[in-house]
């Protein structure tokens, strides 16, 4: 379970890496594409941030999610600039892609389309006998 100080941390730095990752996006004229900082979860040590962004359109996601993870010392010296009055240490960061909007749009799509698992079951995996 997550204590206060993990989820004041973690909010701090959702918010500060949002503003770095929209700058830099403009800046490497990167303008058509939206990224969102999704969720922070730090671990109760404070030593590791994991840090969700979602990337729209999809497509793109991996390739700027290897551009950020290659910027990773250059994100974290930013964000202490921005935390140092704070934060005392900015734990490290470690950076997924957060697809949980493309799962659920897909879920909808099925259910609405020619794919929906409930009127076509052939769609859906046998199950195994055990």
């Amino acid at each position: 379970m997550e204590t206060n100080r993990q989820k004041k941390i973690a909010g701090v730095i959702q918010k500060d890496l949002a503003e770095i990752l929209q700058r830099a996006a403009q800046g490497g004229g990167l303008t058509n594409i939206i990224m969102t900082v999704t969720k922070v979860k730090v671990t109760s040590d404070l030593s590791i941030a994991k840090v969700y962004i979602s990337f729209f359109p999809h497509d793109k996601g991996k390739e700027l999610l290897e551009g950020i993870r290659s910027n990773q010392p250059l994100i974290k010296h930013e964000l202490s600039q921005r935390t140092r009055n704070q934060l005392r240490r900015v734990p490290e960061l470690e950076f997924f892609i957060d697809d949980s909007l493309e799962y659920i749009n897909r879920i909808e799509k099925s259910l609405k389309g020619d794919d929906n698992p409930l009127e076509n079951p052939d769609l859906l995996d046998k199950r195994k006998k055990s």
